[in-house]
């Protein structure tokens, strides 16, 4: 009897907010949230959501996400004031179920960390803000898969702020696939892939790209950029 495992679909995204800076200089927030409300994402990946100084407060409101959005914001911070950790910040469609939240602590010469969830059909996203430089980046990617332990069903995006094809991922090789779905830096005129989405092998990639609309290319200084996926369902 051959039993087939049902498929899970899901549309991920991952959006460098930049403070909710835009291009024109100015702070504004509810622009951020309609670049997120467009990419009708189930789960989205933020970094920079929180400011960089003192108790790190945040760049857009919970209360705004909550009311002009269809996401739940993961209560990932560690504070009263923050959306996320070490600006990383996860936005799940409501109606997701997530079982738990990691924080994971990243090496470097700068203070970073990447956030993780597991969401209740057992996969597993990580939320993250590589460092500038490719060292870090090194070593911050080998903590994350350490972290994963021997990864199934594991999905890692972010800005990965590198801008080769080919290295600074050595840690990823063993397990995943890394994917950029096109460039997403800077986003007045897009060079560089610096935002990806790296899947294990049990995830299937079925589409991907950037999002390159008027807005969204005002609002920061990245572009969003979002894929479908699809795993078998754990039984």
């Amino acid at each position: 009897m051959n039993l087939r495992h049902p498929k899970s679909k899901l549309r991920i995204a991952s959006y460098n907010v930049r403070k909710a800076r835009g291009l024109d200089g100015k702070r504004d927030p509810m622009r951020i949230i309609s670049v997120i409300n467009a990419l009708d994402a189930d789960v989205v990946a933020l970094q920079e959501a929180d400011r960089r100084l003192g108790d790190r407060p945040a760049a857009i409101s919970a209360h705004d996400i909550a009311a002009e959005t269809d996401f739940e914001l993961v209560p990932a911070a560690r504070n009263d004031v923050s959306l996320g950790w070490h600006g990383n910040a996860i936005l799940a469609r409501k109606g997701t179920k997530v079982d738990h939240i990691a924080h994971i602590q990243l090496p470097g010469l700068e203070p970073r960390g990447a956030v993780g969830i597991t969401l209740r059909d057992g996969t597993t996203i990580v939320g993250a803000h590589l460092g500038l430089a490719r060292s870090s980046r090194r070593k911050q990617l080998a903590a994350i898969v350490e972290h994963l332990g021997q990864p199934s069903r594991a999905i890692i995006m972010g800005d990965m702020n590198e801008w080769s094809r080919r290295r600074g991922f050595e840690a990823l090789t063993r397990d995943f696939d890394v994917h950029a779905p096109g460039r997403s830096f800077h986003a007045a005129r897009p060079i560089a892939a610096l935002d990806r989405i790296a899947l294990t092998r049990d995830i299937a990639l079925t589409d991907a790209g950037v999002a390159e609309t008027p807005l969204a290319k005002r609002a920061s200084d990245h572009l969003p950029i979002w894929a479908d996926v699809e795993t078998a369902s754990s039984l």
